[in-house]
């Protein structure tokens, strides 16, 4: 069994074949920091550029001890995250994205404050370098997540954190496909600490972290961690079977009145039509939530590994 360290990076990889002499720059500058008790890990979660060929050739020349892990096909970066996670040998553990736009230097800071007592410390975003339309999109985007799923969660989201050995480990018990690592993170409790900072401009490729990939985990987080669609749901049937009751009155009673001679053609079609859309829209909904569970029942991996490899320097016994 390996010795444990005092402090362990996970870094997902997908699409960052040009930054990576950036990042071991900037992650030799945080084991200069931290000492030799550091160890990184990266996962490289499918990507279809030399993301994992530029790591093998390069981490060996590196003074900082690290893995390398390349996954079977692309899971996904929370799922990546966790597979980092579980094999962090750390007492306290950080993540941190490889596109390098939140400052390596906030890592130091969160893992002092675990270290300090803290069980999860957040990086909070208080202001980001980016386009003003990405901004824009970006604030609605964790206004939603906010209202919706998680109100602890910062109002800039949460892309950097670091957790403690035991919240790690409390974390890797939830085995849930389809689900928000993050509102696990909220959901776990503990001690928290919030580190602001700003997010830098992506210097290097472009974002992996497409408007369908945000839509699907906000639908995943949505499902996995409350009912709102199912009381919105609830709550429109009532209206619908309230609107019914009226109209059913109505109609009863200009029938004994004799107001009505021929039942109406387009008041039969336009209730068929808006109960049926209805009903639609709650299969749908029922149906997320049943597809959810479906695939936690499967108990299938969360991720693959394809190839591990672990790298000392000669400085390291």
């Amino acid at each position: 069994m390996q010795p444990a360290l005092s402090y362990s990076l996970v870094v997902p990889v997908y699409r960052n074949e040009a930054n990576i002499p950036a990042l071991l720059a900037a992650i030799a500058g945080l084991h200069r920091e931290l000492g030799p008790s550091f160890e990184a890990i990266f996962v490289v979660d499918g990507s279809p550029d030399a993301s994992h060929e530029r790591l093998q050739q390069a981490l060996p020349a590196q003074p900082f001890a690290s893995t390398l892990v390349a996954l079977a096909r692309n899971f996904g970066a929370f799922a990546a995250i966790r597979h980092g996670l579980g094999m962090a040998r750390g007492r306290q553990i950080a993540v941190m994205a490889a596109d390098l736009q939140e400052p390596p230097a906030l890592v130091v800071e969160l893992l002092r404050r675990v270290e300090g007592g803290a069980d999860v410390a957040f990086g909070t975003r208080e202001g980001r370098n980016d386009p003003a339309l990405s901004r824009a999109l970006s604030n609605a985007y964790w206004s939603l997540y906010r209202r919706w799923v998680m109100p602890d969660i910062p109002r800039g989201g949460v892309d950097i954190f670091a957790v403690s050995q035991r919240v790690r480990d409390a974390l890797l018990t939830l085995p849930e496909a389809n689900t928000s690592l993050l509102a696990q993170l909220f959901w776990l409790g503990g001690r928290r600490a919030f580190v602001p900072y700003v997010r830098q401009q992506r210097e290097i490729g472009r974002s992996a972290w497409t408007f369908r990939k945000k839509l699907r985990y906000l639908m995943d987080s949505v499902f996995a961690f409350t009912d709102l669609p199912i009381r919105v749901l609830f709550g429109l049937g009532l209206m619908g079977v309230t609107v019914s009751a009226v109209l059913a009155l109505v109609v009863l009673a200009a029938k004994l009145s004799g107001h009505v001679a021929v039942p109406g053609y387009a008041a039969t079609i336009l209730v068929v039509l808006f109960f049926g859309a209805f009903n639609a829209l709650g299969l749908g909904i029922i149906g997320s939530y049943v597809w959810r569970a479906f695939e936690n029942t499967k108990q299938r991996p969360l991720t693959i590994e394809q190839q591990a490899e672990a790298f000392t320097p000669d400085s390291l016994p």
